[in-house]
């Protein structure tokens, strides 16, 4: 057989091709997802060299759509690339954890020990004292790297198991205090003001 006859076969046609479709829509739409993670992290450098691969990806398979646009199953490969390609980027993005958050608590008890726990890891700490619906609270800010939240949170909950909090992304930062010891990343990627 020789290759002309093979991409004319139907094992090509309704079982190769709709799997090199749905690869790479499931790459291109990953890549997508992230690089819009990425532009609004600030990440100006790496988000036009991840779209520059994105869209490459995607004219392969909008190319062989076009091309084959009676085969059902290329159609549904396409769509089905699309949904997984958006959970993949989403996965990976929250596996990486490129970027800073805001961390907002708001405590009705006595705030000195959840302080002294951010304080321990390096993390600068602004407490403010305020008025909630039942009383006076303290609201504490803290800006932490996103690979951080998980541990951070578990602290939290461990000091003061009720303590509402809040959790924001941060674009930039002006003179953050941050621990040293775990700066490491994307940061050469980002202009921060």
């Amino acid at each position: 057989m020789d290759l002309a006859s093979f991409y004319d076969s139907d094992i090509f046609r309704w079982i190769i091709l709709p799997v090199l479709i749905f690869v790479a829509r499931l790459i291109d739409v990953s890549l997508g997802t992230l690089r819009i993670m990425f532009i609004s992290r600030g990440l100006k450098y790496l988000a036009p060299l991840i779209a520059f691969i994105e869209i490459n990806i995607w004219l392969l398979a909008i190319g062989q759509i076009m091309l084959n646009l009676g085969n059902i199953v290329c159609a549904v490969a396409y769509a089905a690339g699309f949904a997984l390609g958006n959970l993949l980027g989403i996965t990976i993005e929250e596996r990486i954890s490129i970027g800073l958050v805001l961390l907002r608590i708001i405590t009705k008890h006595d705030a000195e020990k959840l302080v002294d726990c951010l304080k321990e890891e390096k993390y600068g700490v602004t407490i403010h004292d305020a008025e909630g619906l039942n009383g006076k609270v303290k609201i504490i800010f803290a800006v932490i790297r996103r690979r951080d939240l998980r541990e951070t949170l578990n602290r939290i909950e461990k000091v003061h198991p009720h303590a509402f909090y809040t959790v924001e992304d941060v674009r930039s930062v002006g003179e953050a205090i941050l621990p040293v010891a775990k700066m490491r990343g994307f940061g050469f990627f980002r202009k921060s003001k």
